[in-house]
């Protein structure tokens, strides 16, 4: 009897340990654009923080890039851009996001994450490329590659969805690639047999991920998606 009431013990202190360590966790979120703007931003936003806040993960939003610096990120585990587009940031502030990220915190994109400082070789690396293009919002057949990562084990091996598919340039290599658009399920696409639309590594002592889905608002009701963002700010969170 003693040893049962041990495992239960040890077993409610390791949930609680859990618990305790992602209400520690803090996420910025940013969604400022000087480019073309994402109707769906909004919606995002919001569908975000909840996902987050449900699973105790405290977040903050912003479309203030003096945000970005040294004493504020200290209170950050994490950065999530949401639709970002354009140059954003002066020479102060990406040397303190740079610097953010080789403490060892994480980098969260979602879709025009990669629209983003196209003059900023080092963002470039971090996102993991850019977009170049895209067609008409259409669905596609995405080929799941890696069904064992937190943003996609509970996916099938393929996924039927409809959103705005990115083509990308410069895309770097040794990313981990979780998943992959089928370009003959769709009209328009540009990258041939192998396009890459979500991966993962790690960076610069930090982590990342990036998923080129969140085009629409309707996106963001899907509950295949929203665990996918889940799984990519855990991942970089360094949660379970």
């Amino acid at each position: 009897m003693r040893r049962i009431y041990l495992i239960y013990t040890l077993f409610s202190c390791f949930l609680l340990t859990d618990a305790y360590a992602q209400k520690d966790k803090n996420v910025l979120i940013f969604s400022k654009t000087t480019g073309f703007r994402h109707q769906s931003i909004e919606k995002g936003v919001q569908t975000v923080e909840k996902l987050l806040n449900d699973q105790q993960i405290r977040t903050f939003h912003s479309e203030d890039e003096n945000v970005f610096n040294a004493k504020n990120l200290a209170n950050y585990d994490a950065i999530l851009f949401l639709s970002t587009t354009g140059d954003l940031f002066n020479s102060q502030q990406k040397e303190d996001i740079q610097n953010f990220i080789r403490s060892g915190k994480g980098f969260v994109g979602i879709h025009a994450a990669s629209d983003t400082e196209y003059n900023w070789p080092w963002y470039g690396g971090l996102v993991g490329g850019y977009f170049a293009s895209h067609p008409a919002v259409q669905e596609a057949k995405i080929d799941v590659l890696n069904r064992k990562h937190l943003s996609t084990k509970h996916l099938q091996k393929v996924w039927f969805h409809k959103d705005e598919w990115y083509d990308f340039k410069n895309v770097k290599e040794g990313l981990h690639i979780l998943m992959a658009l089928d370009e003959a399920s769709y009209k328009g696409g540009k990258m041939g047999k192998f396009h890459p639309i979500s991966w993962f590594q790690e960076y610069d002592g930090g982590r990342s991920f990036y998923t080129g889905l969140g085009h629409t608002e309707e996106s963001f009701d899907s509950e295949l998606f929203q665990k996918h963002i889940l799984g990519g700010v855990k991942y970089v969170l360094k949660l379970k």
